[in-house]
């Protein structure tokens, strides 16, 4: 069932499946099977560089509606994001591949950034829609671009239009869905665009938030805080982010067992309010 063209599996529309990833990811390591890596890189690549990844604000909506991850439902999912954290996180410990550990830190930092409780909780799920409509918080006319890097100058603005395959005319319902066309090395390149671009689109209106707190959800996104600070910590030997991550863990699951542990050591499935 693997999409040799597009990545992942199946066709539209196309979800993500990280244990399927971290099935293949971990029968490379006990047989070497380089087809099996294939598939995983293939598919992180092509899923970090397609509409399915917030290209400006980091983290992965839930699934693609078309077989190149093009077009995502724009619903952004706890779980989906605590499990390709730690895909990514793998595929870098496994290859060294500098754009994977990126896409960790991105993910890891919008989770911690808009989707946890001031208890140290996380939340479920952000909603697709904004001001009735889907997906309008997260695109772009090429008109929009241009204005928000105007000061940035032609080259900036050009560059950027290129490398994230913007079109005149959009390429969903008249807008644009962010894909990286160019390199990482471009990417980066380019941080200081995407930051101003993420500056704007911070006045928007925010889509809307579930934010129940479900044990098992946080389980998921606590592991993921917790092996990346590991890791980190360990090949910077400077352990600033590292320590960071190592603490929103800690606190997680300070609330979990405050707040959703039972007098008999049992834990609540959800928590609200």
């Amino acid at each position: 069932q693997f999409d040799s063209v597009h990545g992942g599996w199946g066709g539209a529309p196309k979800f993500p499946q990280p244990m399927v990833l971290e099935f293949l990811l971990r029968f490379h390591v006990v047989t070497g099977s380089e087809q099996a890596l294939h598939m995983v890189t293939y598919t992180l690549d092509k899923m970090a560089r397609g509409g399915m990844y917030d290209q400006i604000g980091g983290g992965f909506h839930r699934y693609s509606v078309d077989e190149r991850w093009l077009v995502p439902h724009f619903e952004k999912m706890l779980y989906d994001n605590a499990q390709l954290a730690r895909v990514y996180l793998h595929a870098w410990q496994l290859t060294g591949e500098e754009f994977y550990r990126t896409i960790v830190e991105e993910t890891l930092d919008y989770v911690a950034r808009e989707m946890r409780g001031p208890e140290g909780g996380f939340y479920s799920t952000q909603d697709a829609d904004s001001e009735g409509e889907e997906g309008k918080f997260f695109v772009w006319t090429i008109e929009e671009i241009r204005s928000v890097l105007d000061d940035e100058g032609d080259e900036v603005a050009s560059e950027f239009i290129e490398a994230y395959g913007v079109k005149p005319g959009g390429n969903w319902e008249g807008k644009n869905i962010l894909e990286l066309i160019g390199t990482p090395e471009k990417r980066e390149k380019l941080a200081g665009a995407r930051a101003k671009l993420f500056g704007t689109r911070k006045a928007r209106v925010h889509p809307g938030r579930d934010e129940k707190v479900l044990t098992s959800w946080n389980g998921l996104m606590l592991a993921a805080f917790a092996e990346a600070a590991a890791a980190f910590t360990l090949a910077d030997g400077t352990p600033e982010r590292g320590d960071r991550y190592r603490r929103i863990a800690e606190e997680n699951a300070d609330f979990l067992l405050q707040h959703l542990q039972t007098d008999t050591g049992r834990l609540f499935h959800t928590w609200k309010a």
